[in-house]
């Protein structure tokens, strides 16, 4: 089942859960989303990446200018790992590692989780490539692609146990868009997936497909 089917099912199943008055309100606030200009002056191809210092799970910083030395970057942006979304993203990705290796990549991922939730994420899914804590979504607003929860949601998300200012250390409910990036050495950007719809996610081989691309004109 690919990544595309299992973040399908995972929605249905949710969804189908809920109560009819939450169902609404889900709808709502997705309609909400979609109507929002969130992500319209995101990062494309072609652009040159913005540079970045973070904080990684093991109590050291990580700079993209040191990976871009050692080759490619393949950047995942995530809400946090309390998302089921991210974490079949996640999954997939650590699935693909060794050919992102091969290919000679480094694979990242950025979320504005406090750097012990990053840990506990790195921990938790035995993620075999860093995660880094973007906290105040200063890199993802570089890239543009910060999104609001809908006020609507967030007493839902607390319901569901899903507390995003205590996870971020702040009290915002300010999320990046899931969105990934395929970076060049050169620091210039070849694919770019960025879509306000959380519930979908880049399927893992147009990641391995750009990162061929790179290796074939290299």
């Amino acid at each position: 089942m690919g990544l595309a089917e299992q973040t399908m099912k995972l929605t249905q199943d949710f969804i189908s859960s809920q109560s009819d008055e939450n169902q609404a309100i889900i709808q709502d606030a997705f309609a909400t989303i979609n109507a929002a200009d969130y992500g319209d002056n995101a990062l494309r191809e072609g652009d040159q990446a913005k540079s970045f210092q973070l904080p990684n799970a093991k109590g050291g910083e990580t700079a993209l200018s040191d990976l871009l030395t050692q080759g490619p970057v393949v950047i995942s942006f995530y809400r946090g790992g309390w998302c089921p979304y991210c974490n079949l993203e996640f999954k997939a990705l650590n699935d693909i590692l060794p050919t992102i290796k091969e290919l000679g990549a480094n694979l990242v991922g950025v979320s504005p989780q406090l750097p012990d939730n990053s840990m506990n994420t790195v921990e938790k899914h035995g993620l075999k490539f860093e995660v880094l804590s973007d906290v105040g979504n200063v890199v993802a607003r570089e890239y543009g692609i910060v999104m609001d929860v809908p006020a609507t949601m967030q007493p839902l998300y607390l319901e569901w146990g899903l507390d995003v200012p205590a996870a971020n250390g702040d009290d915002t409910w300010e999320l990046p868009i899931p969105a990934t990036f395929v970076i060049d050495s050169d620091g210039q950007i070849v694919l770019a997936y960025v879509n306000k719809n959380y519930t979908e996610r880049l399927e893992p081989s147009q990641i391995i497909k750009a990162l061929e691309s790179i290796h074939v004109s290299a």
